[in-house]
């Protein structure tokens, strides 16, 4: 079992930054990649991004390519998401997850462990 909590969302106007944080704990050896993904109100969850955990290979949705990065800390089980540029359309619960596998990190259905999520917020 791996065990994932974000933390790091908040209110922030549109062209501001954030950083969500996603700690891990218990069987994090067994996770193969680290995704980052968010659901707006009314929408379905989406992929915003991911790391492959022993290759760190990142991968990234379009509409936030350029503008959000991901990287992680290893003696803290963590990985970020920098958020940069923010629009009002980036207003969402971003969610971390955790896959043992090694297929498409895109998708939603590749990732066993989820967290609760975190809002973000994009003030116009």
């Amino acid at each position: 079992q791996v065990q994932l909590v974000e933390s790091g969302g908040g209110l922030v106007q549109a062209g501001g930054s954030l950083r969500l944080s996603c700690t891990a704990s218990g069987r994090t050896f067994s996770s193969s990649t680290v995704g980052w993904f968010r659901q707006a109100p009314g929408k379905e969850r989406e992929f915003v991004a991911a790391m492959r955990r022993i290759v760190s290979t990142t991968y990234f949705a379009d509409s936030v390519k350029g503008r959000f990065t991901i990287s992680r800390d290893n003696a803290k089980n963590t990985v970020y998401l920098q958020m940069n540029s923010l629009k009002p359309e980036d207003t969402a619960v971003y969610y971390c997850a955790a896959s043992t596998s090694w297929g498409a990190p895109q998708s939603l259905n590749e990732y066993e462990y989820w967290g609760q999520g975190t809002q973000v917020t994009v003030s116009s």
